[in-house]
């Protein structure tokens, strides 16, 4: 299990020499496609719980405990910026933190709503077919609720003295909407505040602005094509 720290930021025409002149390494392109999950009634989204499937491969983004904590507080203007979830990466976990999360809410109400919701069988065939999965989101009506593929270009910065490497990734979705996030990726239980230093510095050699919290994909695709769905996360401040 690790740890994702990451701020977002706008994609403007000359990051791509930015990245090169702060000594940004190119590491690869790639596209992928990314399906996430959810119950009917959003019951995973609403505690800021996301369920993906991408390339058949399953992975779900918990918040952790300091980002549940500093909701309830004041947080500082740097970390405000930031995003800090929990990866889980294995099937059987991700099914059993499901079901922690979720409690009886998507479970035990009959048969399967994935009809109900209009969802078509090859809407989730790619991922379900891998580690015997659609038995568990039968069981826990769970149903795509976005679906998008996008291009990414990853580039990584190496900082002298510093034990984990900061990954920058420029995303393009195939819904119109473009991206960058820097990333640092910690151990469970690491420590926080280098790697926030880290995109803190690594924000101001990009010559980025540190005045509001730039939306994801995930935000933009909801707001375009979910708007009710959109709407619940906002008031719960998730979004």
């Amino acid at each position: 299990m690790r740890v994702e720290v990451e701020r977002k930021f706008v994609c403007n025409s000359d990051v791509h020499e930015k990245l090169r002149e702060i000594g940004a390494v190119c590491v690869g392109q790639c596209e992928f496609e990314d399906k996430y999950f959810d119950c009917p009634e959003h019951h995973l989204t609403l505690r800021d719980v996301w369920l993906r499937c991408r390339q058949g491969s399953w992975e779900l983004k918990c918040p952790t405990q300091e980002d549940r904590q500093e909701r309830g507080e004041q947080e500082s203007h740097a970390r405000s910026l930031l995003t800090r979830y929990r990866e889980i990466t294995s099937l059987p976990e991700i099914i059993a933190k499901v079901r922690e999360v979720t409690g009886e809410e998507c479970a035990g109400h009959g048969p399967s709503r994935m009809e109900d919701e209009g969802m078509r069988m090859e809407d989730v065939d790619e991922c379900s077919l891998r580690g015997g999965a659609l038995s568990w989101l039968n069981e826990l009506h769970l149903v795509p609720f976005a679906v998008f593929s996008t291009k990414r270009c990853s580039f990584t910065l190496a900082e002298e003295g510093q034990q984990h490497g900061v990954r920058v990734d420029l995303d393009q979705a195939d819904f119109g909407f473009c991206v960058g996030e820097i990333e640092v990726l910690l151990p469970d239980g690491g420590e926080m505040q280098p790697a926030l230093e880290q995109i803190e510095r690594t924000a101001q050699r990009l010559g980025l602005s540190g005045e509001k919290r730039v939306p994801g994909k995930m935000d933009a695709y909801l707001q375009k094509y979910c708007p009710e769905h959109y709407k619940k996360l906002l008031n719960a401040k998730i979004l």
